[in-house]
């Protein structure tokens, strides 16, 4: 038992002590127990929420939503533009770029275009809280959850030792995606008069379902290629990627295609 306890310490301490030293002091960055922290609050949301709502009725949020959703609009785009104009003002490579641990004035701008797309990722865990809400609770998906649980982890790394390098593409393409995925939904929660103007949601779900393959193509020909680039986190963003394929094209399938062919 003692030396169990010892090695989970190890382990703990040497998680703090081999981090990206720039980004170390940022929010939320230092130790991984703030994340692990807003992860079992948001299990317990979760778990508590629709029980709580089980005899009450849904949240009128309208409002909230629509200044929620194109205020994620804004912070996408903020992002995109970062991501995009950095890594071009660097000459970074779309094919290796490894990382840049320096502190000039564009390896610390990507850095912190990193961390606000780890913050970005903590903040749409509210989507699950307004789901909640609304009593909306067919969205509470294993889709759904697994994916914001686990992007929290997945970047709460990448800053911590990784903000730079070829992590950025993974940042410039959701957000891209993103951009028009809360403008989807902040269009929706101005009123049904607006239905008729997004039949372009099963095209959303395409694209998302194209960023990840371009993402697992992206990381799996680094898996191969001589680049200075952690395989290990290759491996676990394509690993990642792949299982979004498979939820994704899932739900493709059931919103879609199975639907139509129960019509015929």
């Amino acid at each position: 038992m003692d030396n169990a306890l010892k090695r989970v310490m190890s382990i703990y301490k040497w998680t703090l002590e081999n981090g990206d030293k720039r980004t170390d002091p940022w929010l939320l960055v230092y130790s991984p127990v703030p994340v692990i922290v807003i992860f079992l609050v948001y299990l317990c949301v979760l778990w508590a929420g629709p029980r709580l709502m089980k005899h009450r009725g849904p949240v009128d949020l309208k409002g909230v939503l629509i200044v929620y959703n194109f205020a994620m609009v804004c912070l996408s785009v903020y992002m995109f533009y970062e991501f995009l104009v950095t890594s071009r003002l660097s000459n970074y490579s779309y094919l290796c770029q490894p990382v840049d641990y320096s502190t000039s004035p564009l390896a610390m701008r990507m850095a912190n275009v990193c961390w606000w797309f780890f913050f970005s990722k903590v903040i749409e865990l509210s989507d699950t809280v307004f789901f909640i809400l609304r009593k909306k609770n067919n969205q509470l998906t294993f889709l759904h959850i697994y994916h914001h649980g686990t992007m929290i982890f997945n970047w709460w790394a990448g800053v911590k030792y990784l903000a730079g390098g070829q992590s950025f593409f993974i940042g410039l393409l959701n957000t891209f995606v993103h951009i028009i995925m809360y403008s989807y939904y902040g269009l929706a929660g101005l009123g049904p008069h607006m239905q008729k103007y997004l039949w372009w949601k099963r095209y959303l779900t395409t694209l998302q379902l194209v960023q990840f393959v371009l993402l697992t193509t992206h990381t799996g020909y680094n898996l191969f290629a001589e680049c200075n680039f952690p395989d290990s986190m290759n491996v676990v963003v394509f690993g990642y990627c792949v299982s979004l394929i498979f939820l994704f094209s899932n739900f493709y399938y059931q919103s879609y295609v199975s639907k139509k062919v129960k019509k015929i």
